[in-house]
């Protein structure tokens, strides 16, 4: 079976562009070096063709058009409480139908990045916690103690977290986020639902053994254009991995979903694999069917 174009597909990293859209990188810039300070975003040495999108007067809508095209029932988008994120909260509340909300929890914050956890929570009907170990200031390993208490709220709220790992593709230290730090959270917290994000490269066949260990360890395809899925994680798929992989893309990060989708098809992906990649997993570690 080729890959399935009729089953409602599950985005589970897409994101409103918009006239924040330059600013959203703003965070980093303290911790990026003077050459890498002129890029449009701080990986897209790594990106060809990055997305560049028309000001339209209605920038959901424009979204929701080209999730039609491509199949895309649902979107997984990052939503807050400042101004910059009105489009994303208006997609998630005028539209829960086609988008989840996820937000970006700060472990340098201590209680109070728990406490904006739980609001984000209770007012903006969050699915999932976000979290990028290189990107704070100070960095935080993904196993440091600043995270613990993170940890434990996403337990409590029964959301998964999506970390981060491997080597970050903005050009700043990337040993915060080493996969084989996920090794520890998975044992000190096996309730916790931890979603990796971004690649796991060059540790891609650590992810997989790690994947096989722990039962609520799971990989999305984030930041990847298909073509370039690690071999690892396709062989873990086909095998006894079926049930840990979920589709990610990284629209308009750094990939348009025409090429996303282009490319899709030629993933060696067995077909028992494609409908709980595309689709089922995300429902299940999401809880996205209650």
């Amino acid at each position: 079976m080729a890959m399935p174009t009729d089953i409602g597909i599950i985005d589970l990293m897409l994101d409103i562009p918009g006239a924040d859209q330059a600013h959203w990188y703003e965070f980093l810039k303290p911790q990026l070096r003077e050459e890498s300070k002129d890029y449009e975003f701080p990986a897209q040495y790594m990106f060809k063709g990055v997305p560049h999108i028309e000001a339209e007067a209605d920038p959901v809508a424009q979204v929701l058009k080209m999730m039609d095209a491509h199949g895309i029932e649902k979107a997984m988008i990052g939503v807050g409480f400042s101004e910059d994120r009105d489009d994303k909260v208006r997609a998630v509340r005028d539209h829960p139908d086609r988008f989840i909300g996820s937000f970006s929890v700060d472990p340098n914050q201590g209680m109070a990045g728990v406490r904006d956890l739980v609001k984000a929570y209770e007012t903006l009907g969050i699915k999932a916690a976000i979290a990028f170990p290189a990107g704070y200031l100070p960095q935080v390993p993904i196993n440091d103690k600043r995270f613990f208490p993170l940890y434990a709220k996403c337990i409590e709220l029964d959301i998964p977290i999506n970390v981060c790992t491997g080597i970050c593709g903005p050009r700043v230290p990337s040993a915060c986020q080493e996969t084989m730090l996920i090794d520890e959270v998975c044992w000190f917290f096996p309730e916790l639902k931890f979603v990796m994000r971004h690649g796991a490269e060059p540790w891609a066949e650590l992810a997989a053994k790690l994947l096989l260990k722990w039962p609520n360890l799971y990989y999305s395809t984030s930041a990847f254009a298909p073509k370039y899925y690690p071999k690892a994680i396709v062989d873990y798929a086909n095998t006894r991995g079926a049930d840990k992989i979920l589709y990610a893309g990284y629209f308009p990060m750094g990939l348009s979903l025409d090429k996303i989708f282009e490319q899709m098809p030629d993933v060696a992906f067995k077909d028992h694999v494609w409908p709980k990649f595309l689709r089922e997993n995300a429902i299940k570690v999401f809880k996205l069917d209650e």
